[in-house]
């Protein structure tokens, strides 16, 4: 099959490698072939296109296909997060918010589900809000009276925030009054995340807060992932959604206090 666009058009190489993105976060796993007839290209174009979107950490290769899906191994990419489960973060978001009060100092990594607070927190202000998550800068960045603060490190495309040492040395230097984030999986004792770099500036977070809430939706719970991040009583709040089975709240309450976010609609 011939490409529908120059093959020496970078420009068009980009928009096309957007728009395969889109596909994929969009069905979660898509085919080679699928792709190749869906943009007009060759399957060999579309290799090309899936190894340079691959080294972006925005989907995963597989043979035959690529996928956005999380597993217990691999990450989703941001984006592909923000589109699922909205309605049960903004729930998770809602109930999460009032565990915060004016004039507090606050850390929040860079989950979709505390993207999803970040805007209920203006109401809030003042406050101190110190963060990784681009996104959640950009949220506060007009707020006169938020004072923010920006944990730096090496950026994470697939994130879209910053981690690594320098990220870590940045929170080890500060003490907060409340640390909210979330993670990909747990289960009724134990919390996990797919990337060693993510648990480890996780954990500095939880080090550094006076107190810490976890944000679950119910596709989180009752799974797994590759890296240990913390004990379920590690935290002092954790907030989930209406849809987690009566019997995994029970067990969950028998080590920190649960909070159930009603989902609207």
């Amino acid at each position: 099959m011939a490409d529908s666009v120059p093959a020496g058009s970078a420009r068009s190489q980009e928009h096309r490698r957007q728009r395969i993105a889109e596909h994929v976060v969009r069905h979660g796993t898509v085919t080679v072939t699928w792709l190749a007839e869906a943009m007009g290209v060759s399957v060999m174009t579309v290799h090309r296109d899936l190894e340079a979107l691959a080294r972006r950490g925005v989907l995963r290769r597989f043979r035959g296909g690529v996928s956005a899906l999380p597993t217990s191994v691999f990450e989703s990419n941001l984006d592909y997060r923000l589109g699922v489960h909205v309605a049960e973060k903004e729930a998770v978001a809602r109930e999460a918010a009032h565990l915060v009060e004016p004039g507090m100092s606050l850390m929040l990594d860079d989950s979709t589900s505390v993207l999803a607070l970040a805007p209920l927190l203006r109401d809030k202000a003042p406050l101190t809000v110190l963060t990784n998550a681009r996104r959640v800068l950009d949220a506060f960045a007009g707020c006169e009276e938020i004072r923010l603060i920006a944990l730096g490190g090496e950026y994470s495309r697939t994130h879209d925030s910053f981690l690594g040492v320098p990220c870590v040395e940045a929170i080890e230097a500060v003490a907060v009054d409340l640390v909210l984030v979330s993670t990909s999986a747990m289960n009724a004792r134990m919390t996990f995340h797919q990337e060693q770099d993510v648990v480890l500036v996780k954990r500095a977070m939880l080090a550094s807060g006076a107190r810490s809430a976890l944000l679950m939706d119910h596709s989180k719970v009752a799974r797994t992932a590759l890296h240990r991040l913390c004990p379920v009583a590690g935290f002092d709040h954790v907030v989930v959604d209406d849809q987690v089975p009566g019997e995994l709240v029970g067990e969950l309450r028998e080590h920190t206090e649960v909070r159930i976010a009603q989902v609207r609609g």
